[in-house]
């Protein structure tokens, strides 16, 4: 890899740019898919190449190639230049970079159990026997378990003198369970530990096996039987509880996307859109949500899906502060936009394979827990809903407005859970609701949940990021039809 990497550097150097960086790549792949008690895929892949990222005359320079050879890496250094050089007749504002002293340094994933290591056929029995459990409860009509895991090896080497070597593992799992009724076609869903794709973080096996699969497969299956003859959610105004993997989905859409500084500048208008958190409003005054609300962006959290030792500009990982009693105090930001506003990195780069511009991606986008238990918290609630998992979520190009499904309701009565409900839907404005927020768990209850699929740029590119969050509790939320809350 080191012999590739500076074969590149030194080539573009030749050149005259002003700056130069290498990444070198190889990530491998394996999933395991069950579906209705059969093992319908058992997949493996690789990929490897290196990326030459030049700055000259102001204007950045980019390319790519699969073929690891000396020869080549000469040759993708003198066109990333020549894509630079014709960059810069566009008029515009030259490129500024936010300093940084050389990094050196390695970092590997802690773990236990290398997933790779495991014997396939244990990790395909685990998936089966949670499959089993979920069809062995009547009525069920659809199941699903799957698991995924990967290993990336990359290689950064910039000419400000950086080189680091790092090892990262992602790994994760996830099993749901359906029900049909054959009259009307209505479909109800029921997913473990979390929905769309699976639960994932930065470890081993060791993160499946905590899951317990097994032992929930029949709970899930169970509540997606109950709710085909379930009453619909009723509407209205109401006290909410959103429960962890909702706390984090509705932290990644709405506050981890606004957040990410090259949105809010218009560099991804065209594709998903600009950002409500404008510059103007980083001026210790805007308030974001209640005093309640502390939202941190943090790289260094163990086992987090957003965790690493560098990002994709060799920037240390660090903790950012987002929110800070409901004050919004910081942005996602890159080395090139930071100076536009006066600010230096704070390592939020990353891309999703060697052929890809690195960009600002969130890391761990956290609500920082608070001092509720779940259970205190239920109690404390005279009247109100309380929501499980999501299951659709719908949000405007600005992050402002949005709507949100869940898999299920449950009905708060005097400080209990009662009857569940099916189809609830809640809907909001973003400052508005974490307004709303008087109360966050924390504990036991605090998790780090993991976002495996992520979209983000042209082309798009899938990053994995992760969001620590806990139960909290929303006042006056608009459930259901009606008027924005």
């Amino acid at each position: 890899m080191r012999d590739l990497a500076m074969r590149a550097l030194n080539a573009a150097q030749q050149h005259g740019v002003s700056y130069v960086d290498v990444r070198v790549m190889e990530r491998t792949t394996e999933g395991i898919e069950v579906r209705n008690g059969r093992v319908e895929g058992v997949s493996s892949t690789i990929s490897s190449g290196f990326n030459v990222r030049v700055l000259l005359n102001g204007a950045w320079g980019f390319a790519s190639s699969a073929r690891l050879e000396l020869a080549e890496a000469e040759r993708v250094a003198q066109l990333a230049v020549q894509i630079a050089r014709a960059s810069a007749l566009v008029a515009g504002e030259g490129v500024r970079l936010s300093p940084l002293t050389a990094q050196k340094g390695s970092y590997s994933t802690p773990l236990q159990r290398d997933p790779f290591q495991v014997p396939l056929n244990q990790k395909v029995q685990l998936l089966l026997d949670a499959d089993a459990a979920m069809r062995s409860v009547k009525g069920i009509t659809l199941t699903n378990a799957n698991m995924e895991y990967s290993r990336e090896h990359k290689l950064f080497i910039s000419s400000e003198g950086s080189e680091i070597e790092q090892v990262l593992y992602d790994t994760g799992a996830a099993i749901s369970a359906s029900a049909v009724d054959t009259e009307s076609s209505e479909i109800q869903t029921r997913s473990y530990p979390n929905s769309f794709g699976r639960q994932a973080g930065t470890s081993g096996y060791e993160f499946i096996e905590a899951m317990d699969l097994v032992k929930h497969g029949a709970r899930i299956a169970e509540e997606a039987v109950s709710l085909l003859t379930a009453p619909q959610c009723p509407s209205g105004l109401m006290t909410i509880i959103l429960d962890g993997p909702q706390t984090a989905l509705q932290v990644h859409e709405s506050c981890g996307h606004p957040i990410e500084l090259d949105r809010v500048l218009g560099y991804e208008a065209g594709f998903v859109g600009k950002s409500f958190l404008t510059t103007d409003k980083l001026n210790g005054q805007y308030r974001y949500g209640s005093d309640v609300v502390n939202l941190t962006a943090d790289a260094t959290i163990p086992g987090g899906l957003g965790t690493f030792g560098w990002d994709d500009e060799g920037v240390p990982a660090q903790r950012t502060p987002i929110v800070s009693r409901g004050i919004f105090s910081g942005y996602l930001m890159s080395r090139d936009t930071a100076p536009l506003i006066g600010l230096s990195s704070n390592g939020c780069v990353r891309a999703d394979g060697w052929n890809r511009l690195p960009m600002i991606r969130m890391t761990n986008v956290s609500l920082e827990p608070g001092a509720w238990k779940l259970a205190d918290l239920i109690a404390d609630t005279e009247d109100g809903l309380y929501l499980s998992i999501n299951k659709s979520w719908s949000i405007d190009d600005r992050r402002l407005n949005f709507q949100f499904g869940v898999e299920m309701a449950y009905e708060i009565k005097h400080g209990q859970l009662g009857q569940i409900y099916k189809n609830a839907t809640y809907t909001g404005i973003t400052p508005q609701f974490w307004g709303s927020c008087d109360a966050v768990c924390g504990g036991s209850d605090w998790t780090v949940w993991g976002t495996p699929n992520c979209g983000k740029g042209e082309p798009m590119q899938v990053m994995r990021t992760g969001h620590g969050a806990a139960p909290a509790r929303f006042r006056n939320v608009q459930v259901g039809v009606g008027r924005w809350s």
